[in-house]
């Protein structure tokens, strides 16, 4: 069963279009979204969660509409944008009250779990927290309701090399218990340590969609043919200003 499905997504803004991008997320899977930055990965996941209007295209959560069902299905999922950034002086636990009134199936128990289990303290503030604690506080906001997919804008970036390895075996505990996840990143060694399929775009197209080795291909390696794929990119550019 499909979680996700994207079709057709366009959406312009001067000087900047996505063009007609398409992927789907089996349920239980992680999918790296990768692009350079302002390839249009927060465009697109934006989009997807109707915090932008795309202009065309169809998005189909669980087998429903995103138009049709929108306050249904954002009870069924968690989305960060990277670290907690808002009510920067107020203490976590009276972040978690403000959260769990959006959801109908808030777990306090849960959220207790995982505060325990990230080493968050409760009476501290996000001003106080590193940005690898502030990462982990949003996905305990994400996680306590119960969410089925996880859309992560760039979860692991700004983050040092321990905290991001952390993270991503965090991704790879949800996983085991079933929770779907899209996260975007343009570091691609994150997608060889967690990632089964991979959706890239380039400059507000899509290159490429499937699973992970075949996105390596002939290079052998996600980083070398990310690299592949970026000079095509820039010789296709070059091209065209000939033109």
């Amino acid at each position: 069963m499909n979680v996700l499905s994207v079709k057709g997504l366009c959406k312009s803004y001067p000087g900047f279009s996505l063009q007609n991008v398409s992927f789907e997320i089996k349920e239980g899977t992680i999918m790296g979204f990768v692009g350079r930055n302002g390839a249009g990965k927060s465009t697109t996941l934006k989009s997807v969660l109707n915090l932008v209007h795309m202009d065309t295209g169809s998005v189909v959560f669980f087998g429903l509409d995103l138009k049709e069902h929108e306050g249904a299905i954002k009870q069924r999922i968690g989305y960060t944008g990277g670290a907690v950034n808002f009510y920067k002086k107020k203490k976590i636990k009276q972040i978690v009250e403000i959260t769990k009134s959006f959801y109908e199936n808030w777990d306090d128990e849960i959220c207790g779990k995982y505060m325990k289990l990230f080493s968050l303290d409760m009476e501290k503030t996000p001003s106080e927290l590193s940005e690898g604690m502030k990462v982990k506080l949003s996905l305990v906001l994400a996680l306590s309701h119960g969410a089925e997919l996880l859309i992560l804008d760039e979860p692991t970036s700004g983050l040092d090399p321990v905290s991001r390895n952390e993270l991503l075996e965090i991704f790879r505990h949800l996983k085991a218990k079933g929770i779907s996840i899209l996260f975007s990143t343009h570091i691609i060694s994150d997608l060889e340590k967690c990632a089964d399929e991979i959706t890239y775009i380039r400059n507000g197209k899509l290159i490429y969609t499937g699973h992970i080795s075949g996105f390596a291909g002939e290079q052998g390696s996600l980083e070398e043919a990310m690299v592949q794929y970026e000079k095509e990119g820039l010789h296709e550019k070059f091209a065209d200003e000939r033109v």
